[in-house]
């Protein structure tokens, strides 16, 4: 069985049943895409119009107190503003609540790619809400005489003020999960460098061998890039704050109560806990992305860290050197090679890595094609950035998971190799000079043999000097003083 809604291009048949309506099923068509919408910003769509229902029954409260000496008036007033059927707020409430916990998300029809700066979105949102509170009334979906979808479930919005402002708290939501998920990977690796704190390898530059460090100063760099990525994620809320909720088209508040623009980003604080505001110039918060921009450059920035460190440990484990770590098997490496192993847990980070960047790509140069009082490209701005915060949640907790506490390190190995690696004599520099120490590591290439050999066949050093001079404590210590020369 079909229902018919009309709109001003014409008829379309709808399931009797269907929770969706017309303009779903325009925009489906439309836009034949497979993506699907992200939930998180369909149920923050759902948080925002809790708030504007709860504002709306507010208003008629605050109409009746202002007359409440001349009941006539108060009706009169009611009736001119469209609010006179006043118990089908809390069903739209109520069915907005069901939204924003993510039911219904099967009534929702519109893909991740479209046009018209997030109309489809609202409208088939507004759709759902509506045709779920007529059934919570006891009425059909599609009774739109009690209950309309742009009357009534958008009264007093706009696509242009709801749907940023719930992609917005759909991008505070889940940076919540990235800044707790960042901070849980910083502890474990912070445990790691504790772990392997003295624990010397040769240092690399430029993939040569280099002068000495230990796995401890590495895994401190790591530390205190992803200290510096909690500490920006968490400054990101500031830049979002700001929402142009009550703003309407573009910003001016046309059409909408002075008392609604003033009391629905409280409301909208009050249900999310997230420090939401109304901006002070809600034209620019309506026109401008700049902010989302910014954002998605300390996620990309994350990205490049997390990639940094993934790539470190899938060289460092590779079978083409000296193996100096050992990942955790966390999977059959190949459908023909018996016990072969693979870093997939890099490759997940790295790929993931690598589609923040394009993401970042396209928020950029979308923001830039925002015209005059709106971006009609929010819909996929919106898109990429949740999709980075979801790509670089799940990559920090699978480094969590199934790499960084199931590290083990190959010990014997690099100590026995250590000693053979010419770039150790630049610690005898400030003691022999440039030219001699160049003696030592001439031989020890030509003859590939350590630095005791080697000394003992130039004489530049006692044995015993030697050893002082390359104890790990001296090796990782921050510099040299006068006494370390006697």
């Amino acid at each position: 069985m079909m229902r018919i809604e009309k709109d001003f291009r014409g008829e379309v048949p709808v399931p009797e049943e269907a929770l969706y309506g017309i303009h779903a099923l325009r925009g489906r068509m439309n836009f034949p895409e497979e993506t699907r919408f992200h939930p998180e910003w369909y149920q923050a769509v759902g948080v925002v119009k809790q708030a504007c229902y709860q504002t709306i029954m507010n208003f008629i409260r605050a109409i009746r107190q202002k007359f409440e000496d001349d009941p006539e008036k108060t009706t009169q007033v009611i009736q001119r503003l469209g609010l006179s059927n006043e118990r089908i707020y809390p069903f739209l409430e109520k069915a907005a609540a069901e939204v924003a916990v993510g039911s219904h998300f099967d009534a929702f029809l519109i893909p991740a790619c479209s046009g018209g700066a997030g109309t489809s979105i609202n409208m088939n949102v507004n759709e759902i809400i509506a045709n779920v509170a007529l059934k919570m009334m006891g009425l059909s979906p599609g009774e739109y005489s009690a209950i309309d979808p742009v009357e009534h479930a958008n009264q007093y919005q706009s696509t242009n003020d709801v749907i940023p402002t719930a992609l917005r708290v759909a991008i505070m939501k889940l940076l919540q999960k990235l800044e707790n998920g960042i901070n849980d990977l910083r502890l474990v690796t912070e445990l790691q460098e504790k772990r392997v704190l003295n624990i010397m390898r040769p240092g690399y530059t430029q993939m040569q061998e280099a002068v000495p460090t230990s796995f401890g100063k590495l895994f401190s760099t790591y530390n205190e890039a992803l200290s510096r990525d909690w500490w920006r994620i968490s400054r990101c809320f500031e830049r979002l704050k700001q929402v142009n909720l009550g703003g309407s088209a573009v910003g001016t508040g046309l059409a909408v109560p002075r008392f609604f623009i003033m009391e629905v980003v409280s409301k909208l604080q009050n249900i999310t806990n997230l420090p939401v505001t109304r901006s002070e110039n809600l034209p620019d918060a309506t026109s401008n992305l700049d902010s989302l921009v910014e954002v998605h450059a300390i996620l990309k920035a994350h990205a490049v860290n997390l990639e940094k460190m993934s790539g470190d440990l899938r060289l460092l484990a590779s079978d083409i050197g000296p193996r100096e770590v050992i990942l955790p098997a966390v999977q059959v490496g190949s459908s023909i090679m018996p016990g072969k192993v693979n870093p997939v847990i890099p490759e997940f980070v790295i790929s993931a890595a690598h589609k923040v960047y394009a993401n970042d790509q396209l928020v950029g140069s979308l923001a830039a094609q925002g015209c005059l009082e709106l971006n009609a490209y929010l819909p996929v701005i919106g898109h990429a950035i949740l999709d980075s915060l979801k790509l670089l949640i799940s990559a920090d907790q699978t480094l969590r998971e199934n790499l960084m506490t199931g590290l083990e390190f190959q010990v014997d190995e690099p100590s026995r190799r250590f000693f053979g690696t010419p770039s150790l004599t630049t610690i005898l520099v400030p003691v022999i000079g440039y030219n001699q120490a160049s003696e030592i590591a001439r031989f020890m290439k030509e003859h590939r043999t350590d630095i005791f050999e080697a000394n003992r066949a130039t004489g530049f050093l006692s044995e015993e000097r030697l050893r002082s001079l390359i104890h790990p404590g001296n090796l990782l210590k921050l510099g040299f003083t006068l006494s370390d020369l006697e």
